[in-house]
């Protein structure tokens, strides 16, 4: 069963700054992108960055400049490095892994984190 934990997510002041953390577990053998999404009460969720095994990046435009995606593909683990955090970055944010592969399946599927609230107070 795969598995993704996020951390480092908190409370934090305007022009501050966090960085999130997502380890996948489960006899992985591959994945193909991982991303960060986010939800607020009451609109969808959207995707905030995403980095592939290629460590091909894609940015929202509302982070471009303030937040860097990276993977350490040996740990199975996706980064979310934010600065200068403005109050309108408060959500919850859930990892996404996109195409994994496990040793006991080579089909490939999509698996979600339990999200981790970050609050950016004015």
């Amino acid at each position: 069963q795969v598995q993704l934990v996020e951390s480092g997510g908190g409370l934090v002041q305007a022009g501050g700054s966090l960085r999130l953390s997502c380890a996948a577990s489960g006899m992985i053998f591959s994945i193909n992108t991982m991303a960060w999404y986010r939800q607020v009460p009451g609109k969808q969720r959207e995707l905030v960055a995403r980095i592939t095994s290629g460590v091909i990046t894609e940015y929202a435009d509302s982070v471009k400049g303030r937040f860097t995606i990276s993977r350490d593909n040996a740990k199975n683990t996706v980064y979310l490095q934010m600065i200068s955090l403005k109050p309108e970055d408060t959500a919850v944010y859930y990892c996404n892994a996109q195409g994994v592969r496990t040793v006991m399946s080579f089909s490939l599927k999509d698996y979600w984190g339990q999200g981790t609230q970050v609050t950016v107070s004015s």
